[in-house]
């Protein structure tokens, strides 16, 4: 039977596992979707975006459609240079860099506020597992810690050498 700080251990490692890999998808404009006069600033200002996460258009296929433009097509309404266009109807956009994102829809109702700009951040650095330790004299380091301060993959090794040593493999 493990330890009651054996256990906590493990049950954190899976929940710090589970954290690493779960990106968000961000609907615009929510419950309302993707429709002209909505303040989709207001939207996106209750939103945090993270590198990995999605951002999803829902809307009428054959009326609106999205593009991924720059700053002067976000403020002008125009499409030209466009980096990509969308018109399923429902699209699934990932934002694959920390940057600031410009949206626009591009059959003329970007005019009536159908645009939104986004704000995406750098992932967050995963938590900082540290063990207590003796230090030895004769050999300076910090043991078990450094495996604990390799981020996703140290807690990935730490789950799968204790679920070995419980398991008994």
């Amino acid at each position: 039977m493990p330890s009651p700080v054996l256990s906590l251990l493990i049950i954190s490692s899976f929940f710090a596992a589970a954290q690493l890999g779960r990106a968000t998808d961000h609907i615009v404009g929510a419950r309302l979707g993707w429709n002209p006069n909505i303040n989709y600033s207001n939207w996106a200002n209750n939103q945090t975006f993270y590198v990995n996460d999605f951002i999803s258009f829902r809307y009428q296929k054959h009326t609106y459609n999205v593009f991924e433009v720059n700053e002067t097509g976000y403020d002008n309404c125009t499409t030209e240079g466009a980096a990509g266009n969308w018109s399923s109807g429902k699209d699934f956009i990932l934002l694959d860099e920390a940057k600031r994102y410009y949206f626009i829809c591009g059959t003329g109702f970007c005019y009536s506020g159908m645009k939104v700009s986004v704000v995406v951040h750098p992932l967050p650095s995963p938590p900082s597992f540290t063990t207590p330790h003796v230090a030895d004299s004769k050999t300076p380091g910090t043991g078990g810690a450094d495996v604990l301060r390799g981020g996703f993959a140290g807690v990935l090794a730490v789950v799968f050498a204790v679920s070995v040593a419980l398991i008994g493999l």
